[in-house]
């Protein structure tokens, strides 16, 4: 397999140190635009589409591979392998941070330290966690994405991005939802969802950047709080943004704490 193929990998920049920026559930690797051309200036930079996303290899799909998210963390050591050198460092949104964590997981010592872009270990709450949604909540949202995909991405793809002053951004977003295959999309949000990455998460140790917006349907600020307590050599920025995407709506506030956060591998 084709890895740079199958993922639709570039690179870009130089550096003595590579950053890996890794999308969330119905995006694609254009919507890191807002941060990369910051960084090519001092690191090495792979931008990727998760398989099923973007403009990655469809053929490549593999309904029991990605019927957990521990396939998509095997691709992402098959990336790192091939394509990076030096220190690495993971900059994911949504989803992808917990990609990340298992990725980190299955080859320990080897990512130098993880952003974390509104994560989530866990969706549903219990009785000693508030991950935002009940497990009503998260069933009924499966069951519309199943009775109408393309409909439910046209409604909630503007709520999910938030940033109500910028409205070309919930377009971008709804687009990028219709844009993907039904059928994937619906594996991928029931995948997403359903996943519990809270046992992964407690104890890790690898530096780590939780990036948490100030008012985020997807991932409330309990999240970031919780995820802040979990992982001892974590550092939790709150960023000043409405909706999930802040490197997208708030790229400036991002930026500025990611380049506090990297100066120990800047070149």
């Amino acid at each position: 397999m084709d890895v740079k193929y199958r993922n639709n990998l570039h690179l870009s920049g130089t550096g003595p140190a590579t950053l890996i920026f890794s999308h969330g559930f119905g995006c694609d690797q254009t919507m890191w635009r807002y941060l990369t051309g910051h960084f090519t200036k001092c690191f090495q930079v792979i931008l990727y589409d998760l398989v099923g996303a973007g403009r990655s290899d469809v053929s490549a799909y593999d309904w029991t591979r990605y019927g957990s998210l521990d396939g998509y963390a095997e691709d992402l050591n098959e990336i790192i392998d091939q394509f990076a050198s030096g220190p690495v460092i993971l900059i994911g949104h949504s989803v992808s941070a917990m990609i990340g964590v298992l990725a980190d997981r299955q080859v320990p010592d080897r990512i130098a330290a993880h952003i974390m872009v509104g994560p989530s270990p866990c969706y549903v709450n219990s009785e000693d966690y508030e991950g935002g949604f009940t497990a009503n909540d998260i069933e009924s949202l499966l069951d519309s994405l199943d009775d109408n995909y393309l409909g439910w991405s046209s409604n909630m793809a503007p709520v999910i991005m938030g940033a109500p002053g910028q409205p070309e951004l919930g377009a971008e977003l709804t687009n990028s939802f219709c844009r993907t295959d039904p059928e994937i999309a619906k594996h991928f949000a029931r995948v997403t969802f359903m996943s519990d990455n809270r046992k992964d998460v407690a104890g890790l140790a690898t530096p780590t950047l939780i990036l948490q917006s100030t008012d985020d349907l997807i991932a409330p600020l309990a999240v970031g709080k919780y995820l802040h307590e979990m992982m001892p050599k974590s550092a939790l920025v709150i960023v000043e943004n409405f909706g999930h995407c802040p490197h997208m709506s708030a790229p400036d506030a991002c930026v500025d704490a990611m380049d506090t956060f990297l100066l120990p591998w800047k070149g």
